[in-house]
């Protein structure tokens, strides 16, 4: 277990200048953490490289991008890609006239998923033949930047890498109980975990989420050491997730959303970041607040959580522009609803006694129960309903102001390099957001 190493002070440094190289090592889809980190790569006047995760074909096979394709990721990004295919995960790998993963979890029925097993022999020989895919299509891919690197510049990796659940239908049916379900509908997470379904998805979280970054880290090796010959200093940086510092009576405590599957890769990340800072290598882990995005709206109640964000930023100091950041949330409200009654139902939330239990830092990440879905699910659901438009949510908002804070926060934490793993909490992204509008 990490020990909770908090960002504390605001970052003043600022390693990086025209001419230095910005790598994001994950393709750019929508708007979203990475965005942040690109602005102040631009800002700086880094050369920005992408890469891309490949297409299927019409049988599933991983191809680079076409023409038009490329086009738009380049576009998209603002730089120039890398066109080698680096999905990760081995979900749809096999050797040849083997079946693969998603393949082999065709028949799973909602009956029946939990008794059904795998056949981990198989299972193995498709991870191995998915992890060689990877590391030698991120050599290939290294092999590219590393032309694009001169001598004695600073290059910053941007490690963007997540995700890993097989595309099979009976699994949304599961998700929806265990992250949406209360009641008859709830369904333990821990049925999932003991299943054979459940650890092959950790294993597969474990080759997305976390072993990507060490494939980062080894397949740069010789970029990494001309660039320190030649005078030049290599960064990485990924994104984490292991719960935040919010205000709760008064005070930042540390809680997190329950059940976040993801969790053990998020720590096994962690330790890919720790490995290499002890060889020297200057890897930091960020571990990000909560948002809302297209991907975390499966998980109903982690949104609940960025709420205390507008009280944090009057406490950090905040003038003017703070109050405008209540009264926009307040607009978004149906008339005669007080922004008030929102952070009070909020407050009652994390005071309820139940959602205290979760608040375990040595336990993460703990089990769902029936108890805190009751209270999570219907406080989310509750707070919803008292917005007029579905689509223009509070949460939306406030996620859209982390955003912004973690860029310079990232950026110039990277510079620092204060260590490898560092939780960015409420206190500093709220002083973080003031400071950009004094």
């Amino acid at each position: 277990m990490t020990q909770l190493t908090p960002l504390r002070q605001i970052p003043q440094e600022n390693l990086f200048r025209k001419g230095d190289v910005f790598v994001l090592f994950g393709e750019l889809f929508g708007r979203g953490y990475a965005n942040g980190l690109i602005d102040e790569a631009r800002a700086a006047g880094m050369t920005i490289v992408g890469i891309t995760v490949g297409r299927r074909d019409e049988n599933l096979k991983l191809r680079a991008l076409d023409a038009e394709e490329l086009a738009e990721a380049e576009a998209k990004l603002g730089g120039r890609i890398i066109n080698v295919p680096l999905m990760a995960g081995f979900d749809l790998d096999a050797p040849e006239g083997e079946p693969n993963p998603t393949e082999m979890l065709s028949g799973l029925t909602l009956k029946g998923w939990q008794e059904d097993k795998l056949d981990w022999a198989q299972i193995e020989r498709c991870r191995a033949a998915g992890t060689k895919r990877f590391a030698e299509s991120t050599a290939l891919a290294m092999a590219e930047i590393d032309k694009l690197v001169p001598d004695g510049a600073n290059v910053f990796f941007a490690h963007t890498m997540a995700g890993g659940i097989p595309k099979v239908k009976v699994f949304l049916a599961i998700a929806n109980r265990i992250y949406k379900g209360r009641g008859e509908r709830f369904m333990s997470s821990r049925a999932l975990l003991d299943s054979d379904l459940g650890k092959l998805i950790l294993m597969n979280f474990d080759e997305v989420t976390a072993n990507t970054l060490q494939h980062l880290i080894d397949g740069s090796a010789a970029i990494r050491e001309r660039v320190a010959r030649t005078g030049g200093q290599v960064r990485y940086s990924a994104y984490g997730y292991h719960g935040t510092e919010i205000l709760i009576g008064g005070e930042y405590l540390w809680q997190s959303y329950t059940n976040y599957t993801q969790g053990y890769a998020k720590m096994r990340l962690e330790n890919v970041a720790q490995k290499a800072w002890a060889q020297g290598i200057k890897a930091t882990v960020f571990n990000c607040p909560e948002i809302r995005t297209n991907s975390s709206d499966i998980f109903v109640g982690v949104e609940l959580s960025l709420f205390p964000l507008l009280q944090a930023l009057k406490q950090e100091g905040g003038g003017a522009w703070a109050q405008q950041q209540w009264d926009i949330c307040q607009s978004l409200l149906a008339e005669g609803v007080e922004l008030q009654s929102i952070l009070d139902m909020i407050e009652s939330y994390n005071a309820n006694p139940t959602s205290a239990t979760f608040r375990n830092f040595e336990a993460w990440p703990m089990d769902n129960s029936p108890e805190l879905a009751d209270i999570m699910i219907g406080t989310s659901e509750e707070i919803t309903k008292l917005h007029p438009d579905r689509k223009a949510l509070i949460t939306d908002h406030l996620s859209s102001l982390v955003l912004e804070s973690t860029g310079p926060l990232m950026f110039r934490g990277v510079s620092d390099a204060a260590g490898p793993v560092l939780w960015l909490n409420h206190d500093i992204i709220a002083r973080q957001l003031n400071k950009n509008h004094p």
